[in-house]
């Protein structure tokens, strides 16, 4: 009797899990279904758009137009001048301006 009852309740056991299983599957069945006309109403409802145009009224803007401040350094240049070699010597006309009044 007890091997009975055991068997009827796996019996039952078995049988509500397939129902949960048959109203699991119709969901998901379901709820796929629904996405999927959803997306598709989307779609089309994008197709079917208008774009917004919007009009503005003129406007009239006075003043002066600033002019960019802008400066610049240039690097330095070069002279290439060379050392002139004197040939005279100029000490003797110091030496005669020393030894005379100043004044």
């Amino acid at each position: 009797m007890k091997r009975q009852l055991r068997a009827h309740e796996r019996a039952r056991k078995d049988g509500d899990m397939r129902l949960l299983w048959l109203i699991a599957s119709a969901l998901v069945i379901v709820l796929w279904a629904d996405s999927q006309a959803h997306a598709q109403a989307q779609n089309q409802a994008k197709a079917r758009r208008v774009p917004k145009v919007i009009q503005l009224e003129e406007i009239k803007i006075e003043g002066r137009v600033q002019k960019p401040n802008a400066f610049y350094i240039l690097n330095r240049s070069n002279l290439g001048y060379e050392v002139l070699d004197l040939r005279t010597s100029f000490v003797q006309n110091v030496v005669r301006s020393v030894q005379s009044d100043a004044f």
